[in-house]
């Protein structure tokens, strides 16, 4: 369960095969239950539930390894590890988590891990891709089209005043008629 340093884990309390606790059950350092927890449990470092043990109830340590069955939400921190003969019925807590072939767990589990938004980003780039754009590009690209118009309609009335001043010199030029005024 643990990297080959903490495999000398010392158990400081175990509950043994035929026991019964009712009530909860709060202990430091490491434990190993064989019996049966009716209640809540709160262990400061591991806790190894064995194929015989089961708790009714929560559970709290740094990390778990069950092999029995739980009745209750799972805290562990550090690891919780389900063993093949595992049956646990509530959700769990934990950053790491290993679930062997076989082992039941009907419940949520969460990984304590931050998820990026990664449906946003992909419905964005589905929206460019298919040409689709967002209300708020879809505005930027209307204003744009109004000024470019704009400009367009500005250029059209500079060309046609240039040109009537044109050919209003043209005229003046050709004795034709006298000029109203060539700066206008």
């Amino acid at each position: 369960m643990l990297k080959k340093k903490d495999t000398e884990i010392r158990i400081s309390t175990l509950v043994g095969s035929g026991a019964r606790l009712d009530g909860d059950f709060a202990a430091p350092g490491s434990v190993r239950i064989d019996g049966c927890v009716d209640g809540n449990v709160t262990v400061e470092e591991l806790l190894i539930v064995g194929a015989a043990g089961s708790v009714s109830g929560s559970v709290t340590a740094q990390a778990v390894l069950i092999g029995g069955e739980v009745l209750g939400d799972v805290t562990a921190p550090r690891k919780a590890e389900l063993t093949a003969t595992a049956k646990v019925l509530g959700d769990i807590t934990t950053s790491v988590i290993v679930i062997d072939e076989h082992a039941v767990f009907q419940g949520k589990c969460n990984m304590n891990q931050p998820v990026p938004d990664k449906k946003t980003k992909s419905r964005e780039a589905k929206a460019v891709k298919t040409g689709k754009r967002s209300a708020k590009a879809a505005l930027a690209a209307a204003l744009r089209e109004v000024q470019e118009e704009e400009d367009r309609e500005l250029r059209r009335e500079q060309e046609v005043q240039e040109g009537e001043k044109v050919q209003e010199v043209q005229q003046v030029q050709e004795g034709q008629e006298m000029p109203r005024d060539i700066t206008e």
